[in-house]
This record gives structure tokens, sequence and C-alpha cells, in this order.
């Protein structure tokens, strides 16, 4: 059985061979194209509440419990009818700052892309469930612009290196997503999937217009790619103690590894899936 990834052999391209839905009429993401798009009410999407998550789980994907107090981060509005709670927040990153995110805009993709994911907590039981249900899931999806630093970014990427090897696990709490939302929440919105397997067609896609920045990595990529070994040790170039405040953020995410403690080390360089065909869906803006 195929264990998907991104690379030639179990990438995107072959997800079709163990998810068929991978074929299906709302998949995600897509190519937003803004001249096509549909104004609809104004309508506001509204955030309330703090996230505490328990832990990281993967890589860079931070998680809380289904059962987290009714005061959790939720998303109301815009789009939505009902509550919805959050669940988790993830990132897609590329090789280079030309491409990264999954979502493009009128052709053009930018450096990463956060996705921050919720559940129909009004109308289902456990994320589980309304990952199953065509009106189970809103994912707000925030593009990253290469630009300044981001403080509020180095949150996360301070901590990346507990958890750089696949699989590995860290204490992460007292963290609000919504200081990585940029000050506009005007957006795009269509129905669309999951980006990863299996690919659920169960999203309600709330796609920021406004990116947020992040630092460019165009000179540090080389001096942070991990250099596979014959022996499957991984080595670092050093860094002279006056340049490390400037080691960027996005060459911290692609030093994560997909790899496990007792497999040759290899940096997860990209987890992007390209834009799917949108198959006469309307994609809409406030």
């Amino acid at each position: 059985m195929l264990h998907w990834g991104y690379d030639e052999h179990n990438g995107p391209a072959h997800w079709k061979e163990v998810f068929p839905v991978a074929n299906g009429d709302r998949q995600s993401p897509i190519d937003i194209k803004t001249e096509e798009t549909n104004v609809e009410f104004d309508d506001t999407v509204n955030k309330s509440g703090s996230f505490q998550p328990n832990r990281s789980s993967l890589l860079s994907d931070f998680s809380c419990s289904d059962d987290e107090p009714t005061t959790a981060f939720v998303l109301t509005g815009g789009p939505l009818s009902g509550t919805y709670r959050l669940r988790q927040i993830h990132f897609h990153w590329g090789s280079n700052d030309e491409a990264g995110s999954e979502h493009a805009v009128d052709g053009m993709k930018y450096a990463a892309e956060l996705h921050v994911v919720h559940w129909n907590s009004e109308k289902y039981s456990s994320f589980v469930e309304a990952a199953r249900q065509s009106d189970g899931l809103a994912v707000m999806a925030v593009f990253l612009q290469i630009g300044e630093c981001n403080p509020q970014l180095n949150k996360i990427t301070d901590r990346l290196d507990t958890i750089r090897i696949k699989g590995k696990r860290a204490l992460f709490t007292n963290f609000d997503p919504s200081c990585l939302l940029p000050k506009s929440l005007d957006y795009w919105t269509y129905f669309g999937s999951l980006t990863v397997p299996p690919l659920l067609e169960s999203v309600i896609w709330i796609v920021l217009r406004e990116p947020i920045s992040v630092c460019s990595e165009q000179s540090a990529f080389v001096r942070l790619t991990a250099m596979r070994m014959d022996l499957g040790l991984t080595f670092w170039f050093k860094i002279p103690a006056s340049q490390r405040q400037d080691i960027v953020q996005l060459a911290k995410f692609r030093s994560l590894l997909s790899t496990a403690e007792d497999e040759v080390a290899c940096c997860l360089l990209r987890n992007y899936r390209p834009p799917q065909p949108l198959k006469g869906r309307e994609v809409r803006r406030n």
C-alpha cells in the first residue's frame, strides 16, 4: 500500500491510487481567479476564545483535543452556520521562496501557507465525525509572504528543534493562534476538501486575502540545509553567533525531518499539494 508523502514516488500525483476521492468534484487547494469571484453578503468572520493545546503532535502540527473547554478558540460568522471549534494549526511550505503555499491567487503562489483547522462542534460530537460531513470542517488559510521577520511566528519556530524528528512531541501551551492572523479578515470562500489524505470533501475554506510576513531565507537556506551522509548522520554548517539572529523562519520549517530516529535523516523541504480543478464551483468574497 502507498505510504503517501511528497516525494516523486508517493507525492500528490499518486494519491489517487489509494484515495480515489483525489479526483473528486470539490478538491483543494485551488487557484483563486480574483476577477471570477462573486460578492456575498458583507458578513464578517468572528474569532473568539484562546488556544491552549496540550502538545505539538506532528512536526509543524499543533493540535488540541475535542474536549477542550467551551472557551476554546472558535470561529463563527462569514460563510459559516453555527460554531466551529479549533482543532489544530499546521503549515505548508516549499523548498524555496517562490512556491510553498497550497492555494494560488491568479496563478501566483506565496512562500508558505498557514491552516487553522476548525470543526463544527455545534452539529457534530467529534472532529472525526465532523470530518466526514460536507459542512463538518472550516479551515482558515493565511498566506505567508517574504518580508520582515514575524515576532509572533517566532513563538512557533523557536520550538521546532524540540520536534525536529518525525514522531517527536513537546509541550506547547498558552498560545493563541489569532496572533498569527493579519489585521484584515477579508476573505475568499469556497467548498473544498482536506489537502492531505484522506482528502475528505468536508471543508468550508476561508482564505484570507491579506498575507502575513515571514523572513526570507535566500542566504540562510544553504547554511541550514541538512546533508545526508553515508552513516545516516546529519551535519550542519556552523553559523557565527553574530548571524544567529538572522536565521530565518522558513529555513527552520525546512530543517524538520520526514524521517524517524532510526532512519537516514531527510529534510521535509516541501509539503504542499498543487491546485486542483475548480469543476464548476463558485468562489465568493466578502
